[in-house]
């Protein structure tokens, strides 16, 4: 039986073929194949010219994401009215480019239809998103021109547009100019005032709010959370009349950037509701704070709550292994995620994934991904390289390097950093010396301490320590101890006490108080039978107050 005739057998429609029964039609399609059907009756009883209908009609295909169908639907409309004009063009200002919506709105102007204010927001909104400040202008002076530059929608709209684009003084322009104000325009100004950086502005606004609703209160608390003022901000989450859970998951995640793990799990275990969102938040705060294990138990806790995971939370859950390094976790999260209905041809998606089996040591599920890939990025051409790298296959890396350049993408400094670890691992120092200085001349880049760090730590590991330590004080900033760590580890591996001493009296003035640049001088000495030197040095950590960390083992 077809959609038509199942619809019209219930008792509330009529056989009569009237705008109404066809809009009761509308109401109940879910389906493209349920849409076509209901347009041919539309054809069959001429009604395709009733803006009434086919503003639903267009509305229905915009909410099914089929707008090609809504545009050939709409260009057979001979004299379209506004109203008709507004729904086709908010449909598409949602889901197209804005120069596309752009155009249509041109069209509009040009046709008998007059834009009136609900013209306006969809295609300020549109604005918005692309933060084209020059054609909310334009839209701006249209409104006015039109007689709707007053409207409260209107108005609240182009605040909304100013505030994100950085055009604060427009935005409160418009903002002192409204007649009537709303929630909702009291909160654009205060979001515009955060997110400009302004939260004294912010805040004053927020305090001479004649009413406020839970909106208001989570922007201006978002706007302390994101300045990193979280004391102010858990002052006014505690004096909120009401919370919901984007208050809850805004605490979780400004303590969670800041380090603060501990505050972030008990505003989580205050939430009366937790959604996804909240789950994410928490998970990808313990993955970025380095404490992979407690995310992947907070995840099982979430299953175990039938909370279904989305793809933010997945791509943290993956980032967390490959923290662990476990073969055994990747296979099973690679395993879920490709029995469940997350889309693993997402960009981010997939080069989490090619990230996390390739640091767990599955190089040839990451190669299958990676080959399998529409397009590959930067991003999934060093997870691949890195993961080369990491299981001593540098040569290959290097490989990957060459062809990800041949596929005319250009390397950036974290891609720079892993091919100099790579030929550092791999003791490929002609070729690392050769990419140190290629990153320099052919792209123009300054090499980070951490880049010098790659390619001291390359002429270290190969004897090289002479032209490791001159490259260190050719550095244009202060090496960092890192750099100086990994010669003072290479003097350590060929026994140059000499120079040892001087890297050592670099490192303890970098940091006074790490017990192991001490020891590694100690071992150094010792393994050249200088006792003697052994004990000053001893005697030395004793005066300063500095001990050595005990080693523990699990047997």
């Amino acid at each position: 039986m077809t959609f038509i005739r199942r619809c019209t057998a219930l008792p509330t429609f009529r056989r009569s073929e009237t705008t109404l029964s066809i809009s009761a039609l509308l109401k109940v399609c879910k389906t493209t194949s349920s849409l076509e059907q209901v347009h041919s009756r539309i054809i069959g009883k001429g009604l395709h010219e009733d803006h009434f209908i086919m503003s639903q009609f267009i509305t229905l295909c915009n909410s099914l994401c089929n707008l090609s169908y809504s545009t050939s639907v709409f260009n057979l409309v001979s004299s379209p009215s506004t109203v008709l004009w507004n729904t086709y063009m908010k449909g598409q200002s949602e889901n197209e480019s804005l120069s596309l919506t752009i155009s249509i709105f041109i069209r509009m102007k040009r046709s008998d239809a007059v834009p009136d204010k609900f013209t306006y927001p969809s295609l300020i909104k549109a604005c918005s998103k692309e933060c084209a400040v020059k054609e909310g202008v334009a839209l701006h002076g249209s409104a006015v021109r039109c007689g709707v530059g007053g409207d409260v929608f209107v108005m609240t709209s182009l605040i909304h547009l100013y505030g994100k684009c950085g055009e604060i003084l427009c935005a409160r322009k418009v903002f002192d100019e409204m007649r009537e104000r709303n929630v909702v325009s009291w909160t654009a100004m205060i979001v515009g005032y955060a997110n400009f950086g302004d939260l004294v502005e912010a805040r004053k606004l927020f305090d001479k709010m004649p009413e406020k609703n839970v909106v208001p209160w989570n922007a201006i608390i978002s706007g302390y959370v994101k300045c990193g003022d979280l004391k102010t901000a858990r002052k006014m989450f505690d004096e909120m009349p009401y919370r919901n859970v984007v208050s809850y998951t805004m605490m979780i995640d400004g303590y969670a950037k800041s380090g603060d793990m501990a505050s972030a799990r008990f505003v989580f275990e205050e939430a009366p509701e937790k959604d996804v969102v909240a789950w994410s938040a928490l998970i990808s705060g313990y993955v970025q704070n380095g404490q992979p294990n407690e995310a992947v138990k907070i995840f099982h806790k979430m299953c175990s709550m039938n909370v279904k995971a989305d793809e933010f939370i997945m791509v943290s859950l993956m980032s967390a292994c490959s923290q662990i390094g476990s073969l055994e976790q990747a296979k099973w999260v690679d395993d879920y995620v490709s029995k469940s209905s997350i889309d693993i041809r997402r960009a981010h998606v997939i080069a989490a994934l090619i990230d996390m089996n390739a640091k767990c040591g599955n190089m040839d599920r990451a190669t299958k991904l990676f080959e399998e890939m529409p397009k590959r990025d930067l991003i999934s051409y060093c997870s691949m390289m890195q993961g080369l790298s990491l299981h001593g296959c540098g040569s290959q890396a290097l490989s990957l390097f060459s062809r990800m350049l041949n596929d005319g993408l250009t390397p950036d400094d974290v891609a720079f950093t892993i091919i100099l670890t790579a030929c550092s691992h791999a003791g490929l120092v002609d070729e690392g010396c050769y990419y140190f200085e290629t990153m320099k001349t052919n792209y123009s880049m300054v090499p980070s301490p951490y880049h010098y760090a790659c390619v001291v730590d390359l002429l270290g590991r190969t004897g090289r320590l002479k032209e490791a330590y001159e490259l260190l004080k050719s550095m244009p900033v202060e090496p960092h101890a890192g750099a100086w760590g990994a010669l003072l580890g290479a003097c350590k591996l060929h026994c140059d006490i000499e120079l040892g001493k001087v890297v050592a009296e670099q490192l303890f003035e970098l940091e006074p108080q790490n017990a192991g640049n001490y020891v590694l001088l100690s071992n150094i000495y010792a393994a050249d039978e200088q006792w003697l030197d052994v004990n000053l040095l001893r005697n030395k950590m004793k005066d300063r107050g500095i001990r050595k960390i005990p080693g523990c083992s699990w047997i």
